[in-house]
């Protein structure tokens, strides 16, 4: 089909060469042809374009590092997610970070992890689930007590971006509202971290309408298999090399390396120049 084309076009060339008034002709419909391809081609980029920004909204949330001590790719931008009041990272240079825990249950790592941060006078934001309020209330309280947020895991951590149902969506959100409010006396602050990060764009419109702030992470690892824990070098390789200005670090409250580590993390990464920041500052609350 190329070659073909080709043909037709040197057959137009040719024709320019005959007679002025031909000529004039055959170029009209030469340049006709060949806007009208280049519109095409352009056309079919812009729609590739929409439909990579349609699929970044989509599925599981993922990140790229590509320089150590820049902040990672990530399969949506900030600028994309800011239109939800969606967050992964800072958009500065600044040596700033935000400490992040999922906590889906309490296996006896918490604790040290409030003590560490206690230690450091870090804010942290701890996301739970309905199973650690259940299970875990004076927990819940002293993270209050102690200066942290407390912030929606939803109630039964299930994979939100199966949930199209806006009142499905807004029950397992509204549910753990309950619960917090029953638990502390206190409004859970409408923060909300989708579980397993896995999401699609109108569970970030629907989280939005509700009032919502959703935040991703834009530093993280392997954390979570209790029975199969990384070292500590390991966990320092990943946490040491992939730290950045304005990063939001999800770490797990199961993990007993987490548990382990925090206090010498946390001095490390002191030792770097960071400093510890709420999402409340991030956000401009």
């Amino acid at each position: 089909m190329k070659w073909f084309n080709r043909l037709r076009l040197a057959d137009k060339i040719r024709t320019i060469s005959v007679s002025p008034e031909k000529g004039k002709n055959a170029l009209k419909i030469f340049l006709f042809l060949f806007c009208a391809f280049y519109a095409g081609r352009m056309g079919a980029m812009l729609t590739g374009h929409h439909r990579a920004v349609e699929a970044a909204a989509e599925g599981n949330w993922g990140l790229s590092f590509q320089q150590e001590g820049q902040p990672p790719v990530a399969n949506a931008t900030m600028d994309y997610l800011k239109q939800f009041n969606a967050y992964y990272a800072d958009k500065t240079k600044d040596k700033v970070l935000y400490l992040t825990f999922d906590a889906g249950y309490e296996n006896g790592n918490t604790a040290a992890i409030l003590d560490a941060l206690k230690k450091h006078h870090a804010p942290a934001t701890f996301f739970v689930v309905g199973n650690y309020i259940e299970t875990a209330p004076d927990l819940v309280k002293r993270m209050i007590a102690e200066g942290h947020t407390v912030g929606n895991h939803t109630f039964h951590h299930p994979d939100m971006s199966k949930m199209s149902s806006k009142e499905s969506f807004e029950k397992e959100l509204g549910d753990l509202e309950t619960l917090f409010e029953q638990t502390t006396g206190q409004q859970m602050k409408k923060y909300y971290r989708p579980p397993q990060g896995k999401y699609s764009e109108s569970n970030l419109q629907m989280a939005n309408e509700m009032g919502y702030k959703t935040f991703f992470w834009s530093l993280a690892y392997v954390d979570w298999y209790q029975d199969k824990q990384p070292t500590k070098e390991e966990a320092f390789k990943k946490l040491l090399g992939r730290i950045h200005p304005g990063a939001i670090v999800l770490l797990h409250s199961t993990s007993s390396t987490n548990a382990q580590i925090l206090d010498e993390l946390l001095t490390k990464w002191e030792e770097l120049g960071y400093q510890f920041k709420s999402l409340d500052q991030l956000v401009g609350q």
